[in-house]
């Protein structure tokens, strides 16, 4: 199944946030996962084949669909969706998907793509659960999406309503008691409910969202970066990923708006003195608050433990 998901750059008109906006402005039971995902990537990369990326998904999501069975539960359908995905057959092409041991803390922005993945077949944690979401979501599963620290999941109900963990970058299934050992959740942070639990729709849309906001702040469009956080904000307010970049935002702004432009603060002009100050209280304000809600820096034991699962990985793989 070669595809061709590019499109010539000035060929392809921008998108706008108001897009974003309306893909947050939607009631839950509308949201649509594959176009919030492509509404974002188009957002990072106006040159993307939405067409295509929607045909590979219709592909897929027919492969998945034909090898279903009569009476299923819904435990045993997403069993059929991830062995679709992650074991080489008919089915894909021959072709599985599995994570990138190369980029495993998905440094590379366009890796989070839905595009890329589909290309190159090769994930991180955050195109493999979205994907594993928009093809559950298609074929009428109860789906969403979940965080950890800097770690996305699925959420699946089974048939008496029951949540349950996929874990997207190993086709499995996870307990919510081994990612808050693995990760070093903190009670605090599981007391106020910011990891594990299953987000709404629109919520989730916020966590696709988030590749959106790493691109604006390394492109430092701290303006864009501030209506982003605001957006995916107003639909969860423990968002600890959003209000870092708010943060984030704030400090931009000040950058360009001041420390660029006026050696001391002594020396900004009296009518800017205000606004100076504002930002600087808002961007502190704005991590106090994430770690009010029990958000902590990334330690260096949670990327050790996820740097050696790595490794044992492509070790397994003869790598």
């Amino acid at each position: 199944m070669a595809l061709v998901l590019w499109l010539d750059a000035a060929l392809a008109a921008p998108l706008r946030l108001t897009d974003l906006k309306r893909q947050f402005d939607q009631p839950e039971q509308a949201v649509d996962f594959a176009e919030a995902k492509l509404t974002v990537d188009q957002l990072i990369d106006p040159s993307i084949d939405s067409a295509a990326v929607r045909k590979a998904l219709d592909q897929l999501t027919q492969a998945a669909q034909s090898r279903l069975t009569t009476g299923l539960s819904h435990r045993g359908q997403m069993d059929v969706l991830l062995d679709t995905l992650y074991k080489p057959g008919p089915w894909n092409g021959n072709r599985p998907f599995s994570y990138d041991l190369n980029d495993p803390f998905g440094k590379n922005r366009h890796n989070k793509l839905l595009a890329t993945y589909l290309q190159t077949r090769k994930g991180n944690c955050v195109s493999m659960p979205i994907l594993v979401a928009i093809i559950g979501q298609r074929l009428g599963l109860i789906v969403t999406l979940a965080t950890a620290p800097e770690h996305v999941m699925v959420k699946f109900a089974d048939d008496d309503g029951n949540w349950w963990n996929v874990e997207a970058t190993g086709g499995g299934y996870k307990w919510d008691s081994s990612y808050e050992r693995d990760l070093d959740i903190g009670a605090l942070a599981l007391q106020n409910e910011i990891y594990l639990r299953p987000l709404t729709p629109r919520q989730s849309v916020g966590v696709m969202a988030s590749t959106l906001m790493e691109d604006l702040a390394a492109k430092k469009q701290a303006d864009d970066l501030m209506a982003v956080a605001d957006m995916i904000l107003a639909v969860n307010p423990k968002d600890t990923v959003a209000m870092i970049q708010k943060a984030n935002a704030y400090y931009l702004q000040l950058q360009e708006r001041y420390h660029a432009k006026y050696s001391r603060p002594v020396d900004i002009p009296a009518d800017l003195q205000a606004d100076f100050k504002m930002r600087s209280r808002e961007n502190l304000a704005w991590f106090e608050k994430a770690e009010a809600l029990g958000w902590v820096p990334p330690t260096a034991k949670n990327r050790e433990w996820y740097l050696q699962s790595i490794q044992q990985e492509k070790s397994k793989r003869g790598q």
